[in-house]
């Protein structure tokens, strides 16, 4: 059983993700909740045996949860973050591999992310907490993501990234040092998370850094050549949309 917390102001809420928990996450255990900051220090201080998981509001009547969260450290708990829509939120969620569900609440929406709980990983809470704040505070100043990796979370430099490939449900993430990394994400929520970093998606199976970019060969079909001599195929649907791109990139350059 996951033992779990919900701290949400709003009653109705409140109410309603304790009942979705009861009809369709049975491997959860509620354990305590509190609906402010002070409220959630007291449960935190009664809860002597601990918890697996918190559902947290971002917003609340006497602060912001990360005030809580900063308090409480070293954080020995994983988190699910439940929010009505917002797009820095979310941002800042898909970055640092925290899970969210958007209210009003789907209830598989729900499941799903409850079922990516892992018990034990939660040592790495803290360093995903620092990506979450730093994209949500500074959503166009960020430089770091999270990777949740077949072999465990990476903090990665975005710049340091030189082009994804995909594999089934996986995706390779290749970096400028030479190493790859294994993540268990579709290509498709990477070419989104990083659409407006310079990476372009060449073709249903690449996402590269034009940053990296050496050379494009028109002749045999079209490739790119990176700048470790690998040539990338750009799929002929996708190739108009990459011209237009690359004559961009010349008008900025």
């Amino acid at each position: 059983m996951i033992k779990a917390i919900i701290i949400e102001d709003e009653l109705k809420g409140l109410l309603n993700l304790q009942n979705l928990l009861l009809q369709y996450c049975e491997n959860v255990q509620l354990v305590g909740q509190a609906r402010s900051l002070e409220e959630a220090y007291a449960l935190v201080d009664k809860l002597q045996d601990g918890f697996d998981l918190a559902f947290l509001d971002i917003s609340l009547p006497d602060g912001l949860i990360f005030q809580f969260l900063d308090e409480i450290k070293p954080i020995d708990f994983d988190v699910i973050f439940v929010t009505a829509y917002d797009k820095y939120a979310i941002q800042a969620c898909e970055y640092s591999s925290i899970g969210y569900v958007l209210k009003p609440i789907n209830p598989d929406n729900l499941a799903q992310a409850v079922n990516r709980v892992r018990l034990g990983r939660s040592k790495f809470i803290d360093s995903r907490l620092e990506v979450f704040k730093g994209v949500y505070n500074n959503p166009n100043a960020f430089e770091k993501m999270s990777v949740s990796a077949l072999d465990g979370i990476y903090f990665l430099n975005i710049k340091d990234i030189v082009r994804l490939e995909a594999e089934d449900n996986y995706t390779h993430i290749f970096l400028k040092s030479g190493e790859k990394i294994t993540a268990s994400k579709t290509i498709k929520s990477y070419e989104e998370l990083l659409l407006e970093m310079n990476f372009y998606r060449v073709h249903k199976r690449h996402v590269i850094n034009l940053n990296y970019m050496r050379k494009f060969v028109k002749g045999d079909g079209g490739y790119v050549v990176m700048d470790d001599d690998i040539r990338i195929e750009v799929s002929r649907r996708r190739r108009p949309a990459f011209m237009e791109q690359m004559k961009r990139l010349q008008t900025v350059i």
